[in-house]
């Protein structure tokens, strides 16, 4: 699932007309980065929510096949948050895909990032073949200039609210659909008590990924992406 229904309020003005996962930067738009590595790793079913300007999205993206994916769409008459979202989506997830409560892969779709998600492959089957292990599997980040206390540490594979070192949540996790089984669909929920709640019974799992992430919250972290990315290699 890509979470792509925020009003992106930081970039305003661009937002104003344009939803956020469609701005460009490096020549494409910021979610079809993440569509085309998450074809490239495998994946072949994609959920999409969308709520502010969500008609240009799918008019954009269409059904996928440019892609080499599917696309099904959740649109939100007003934006959920994180975990209402997801609630709002999980039929489509379960019934559309066939696949029952099995765990699914999360990203935001306001990041920028070169992670290759086939590793995260061996934690889906994890998951799945042992739901009871965990509830969540949260991929985190070195902390970034403008967050710089982190939002959660990770020690032994086990993510937890304080410890010794605090990493940056880098939006994108794999989740148990049980973790939203309490969330009334069409209600505005956070993704974070729930995780919280989850990490207290030592049921949230983790892993440090220290390649190229961006969280591309401003117009200026945004120009600064673009030139970056436009840079001829040398």
């Amino acid at each position: 699932m890509i979470l792509a229904a925020g009003r992106g309020e930081r970039m305003r003005p661009l937002t104003d007309t344009l939803p956020k996962p469609l701005l460009r930067v490096g020549g494409k738009a910021l979610i079809e980065y993440h569509l085309q590595n998450l074809a490239r790793a495998g994946f072949h079913d994609i959920v999409i929510n969308h709520a502010h300007l969500g008609q240009m999205i799918e008019a954009a993206l269409g059904n996928g096949e440019r892609f080499g994916l599917r696309i099904h769409y959740s649109p939100e008459p007003v934006a959920l948050e994180t975990a209402g979202g997801i609630a709002q989506a999980l039929p489509i997830i379960r019934a559309g895909f066939g696949k029952g409560r099995r765990p699914f892969l999360a990203v935001n779709a306001d990041i920028y990032c070169s992670m290759d998600f086939s590793i995260l492959l061996p934690v889906l089957h994890r998951l799945r073949d042992h739901p009871d292990s965990a509830l969540a599997h949260l991929v985190l980040v070195d902390n970034p200039a403008h967050h710089p206390n982190g939002d959660f540490s990770l020690e032994a594979g086990r993510v937890a609210v304080t410890g010794k070192e605090m990493l940056t949540f880098s939006g994108i996790g794999i989740y148990q659909p049980q973790l939203f089984q309490d969330i009334v669909p069409g209600t505005v929920a956070k993704l974070a008590p729930l995780l919280k709640e989850a990490m207290a019974g030592e049921k949230v799992s983790g892993q440090r990924y220290a390649g190229s992430w961006v969280d591309v919250g401003t117009p200026e972290r945004l120009r600064l992406l673009d030139i970056d990315l436009m840079r001829p290699v040398s």
